[in-house]
């Protein structure tokens, strides 16, 4: 069994075809979940005149299209989420990296671009105040080598 104990979530920049294989991971602080990309697979008609029942194979897999983060609110994340909402409008997204002590030498790995405004958090009574980042997802790598660990 695997906790989620001491996952950390980070960003670097690069190109959306290629998962990074260097460089130093910004670290983010204080998150609260992430969201699971379930892929879905499509099916292409496989069938013919003769078949009395439908025929398909395998077609692509769907993302779904989006994958959230949801953020304690505090006067440092917004500081830090400022800057990740900055580098993916200049360089039309960042890479994602999702890295846990449970597995320390791979990572998930989602390129995304970040919505064009940062959303507006729920307040509730008596509760912790979280925002939830929808980002659209341009590329979801999967499980590859983590580039950067963080100090724990």
């Amino acid at each position: 069994m695997i906790s989620t104990l001491g996952v950390r979530v980070g960003w670097i920049n690069g190109s959306a075809d290629t998962v990074p294989t260097s460089g130093s991971v910004t670290w983010l602080t204080r998150i609260n979940a992430t969201g699971e990309i379930a892929l879905d697979t499509n099916t292409i008609d496989a069938s013919a005149l003769e078949d009395y029942v439908d025929r398909s194979i395998a077609g692509r897999a769907s993302t779904g299209g989006t994958y959230s983060i949801t953020v304690n609110v505090t006067p440092d994340t917004m500081t830090e989420w400022a800057a990740v909402f900055a580098a993916s409008k200049a360089n039309n997204g960042v890479w994602i990296q999702e890295w846990s002590p449970q597995n320390p030498t791979m990572s998930d790995w989602i390129f995304v671009q970040t919505p064009q405004q940062f959303p507006k958090a729920a307040k509730e009574q008596n509760s912790l105040l979280t925002v939830e980042i929808t980002c659209a997802i341009v590329n979801y790598a999967g499980q590859a080598a983590a580039v950067d660990t963080p100090s724990v």
